[in-house]
């Protein structure tokens, strides 16, 4: 009965999403002073679920994983191709400060669906 519930999916997909996100604002701070470096953005979660079955398209999560475009946990990464500094960096600590508010909501939001969850199945099944 409770082997296919979608919302617990979706959270976890989303909790993944943060986390992937929070790793690339990272490795983007990290290398802010690389030259030549170009800062790596994650797709947005509502945009990499839209027009899909709830849980993205299907994705290699391996090198040789089949029927699947390649990226990180399913999650697509992009080049940052705003402007870049005089020594070809791209990063923006302002843009990454803002990035990782925004994974950190990400990951509470996916959290308090979880948590949701766990109280209606709770509730349902008659223990608090």
């Amino acid at each position: 009965m409770f082997q296919n519930l979608t919302i617990f999916k979706s959270a976890m997909a989303m909790a993944r999403h943060a986390g992937v996100k929070q790793a690339e604002v990272a490795r983007n701070i990290a290398n802010a002073d690389t030259p030549g470096y170009r800062a790596r953005r994650v797709v947005d979660f509502a945009e990499l679920m839209r027009g899909s079955d709830g849980f993205g398209t299907q994705r290699a999560t391996r090198p040789r994983h089949l029927h699947g475009r390649e990226g990180r946990a399913g999650v697509d990464l992009r080049d940052d191709r705003s402007l870049s500094e005089p020594n070809g960096n791209s990063v923006s600590l302002e843009t990454e400060m803002v990035d990782a508010v925004a994974a950190k909501r990400q990951s509470d939001r996916a959290l308090a669906i979880y948590r949701s969850g766990l109280t209606i199945l709770r509730a349902s099944i008659g223990r608090s």
